[in-house]
C-alpha cells in the first residue's frame, strides 16, 4: 500500500503539467538574469568609457595641460556675489525695500516685509532707513537676485566696531 502511494506520487509528477511549468518558470528568470546582468556589465562599459574620454578630453584635443580644472584650489570664489547677505551703504528706497551699494560698488536690491527686523545697536529702529545709512542685511536669495531680508543692522556713520585684531579672521 505505501508502495502503491509512491508510485503515484512519481506518476503524478513525472505527468504533471504543474512541474514542467515550474521548471520552465525557473529557467525562464534565470535567462532574464544572465540577459540583465549583460545589460548592465555593457551598460557599464559604455560607462567607463564616457568617463574616461571626457577625463582625456584636454590631453586628445588641446586642452591645458592638468585639465580644465587644475587650478580648482585657487578657483577665484571672489567672484561670486554673495547672495545670503550683503554690507554697504544704502543709495536708493523704494516701497518694497531698497538698493545697497556694497564691496567693489556691486549694487544690491533688498527687499523687506513686516517680518524683517530692522536694529541700530540692541535697538529696534522704528523710524526706519534712510539713504546713506550703513548697513548689514542678512536674508534668502530669491529668484530674481534680490535679497530677501531677514535682519538689518544699522551702523552709525563711522561704520562697524572694529574688533581686536586678535579676533579678526584671517583671509
Amino acid at each position: 500500500m505505501i508502495m502503491d502511494k509512491e508510485k503515484e506520487k512519481k506518476k503524478f509528477f513525472q505527468n504533471s503539467n504543474a512541474l514542467k511549468w515550474v521548471i520552465i518558470g525557473l529557467l525562464s528568470f534565470v535567462v532574464l538574469m544572465l540577459i540583465f546582468s549583460a545589460g548592465v556589465k555593457v551598460g557599464m562599459y559604455k560607462a567607463q568609457y564616457s568617463y574616461k574620454w571626457a577625463a582625456s578630453y584636454h590631453k586628445n584635443f588641446g586642452g591645458p595641460r592638468g585639465g580644465f580644472l587644475e587650478n580648482w584650489r585657487r578657483f577665484p570664489s571672489a567672484d561670486f556675489i554673495r547672495g545670503h547677505g550683503a554690507f554697504g551703504e544704502i543709495i536708493e528706497l523704494s516701497d518694497s525695500g531698497f538698493v545697497i551699494k556694497g564691496r567693489k560698488n556691486i549694487e544690491k536690491l533688498v527687499i523687506t516685509d513686516e517680518d524683517t527686523t530692522i536694529k541700530k545697536g540692541r535697538e529696534k529702529l522704528e523710524n526706519g532707513l534712510k539713504v546713506g545709512d550703513r548697513v548689514t542685511v542678512v536674508g534668502s536669495p530669491n529668484e530674481e537676485g534680490q535679497i530677501a531680508a531677514k535682519l538689518i543692522r544699522v551702523f552709525s556713520k563711522d561704520g562697524p566696531r572694529q574688533l581686536p585684531s586678535k579676533f579678526r579672521p584671517i583671509h
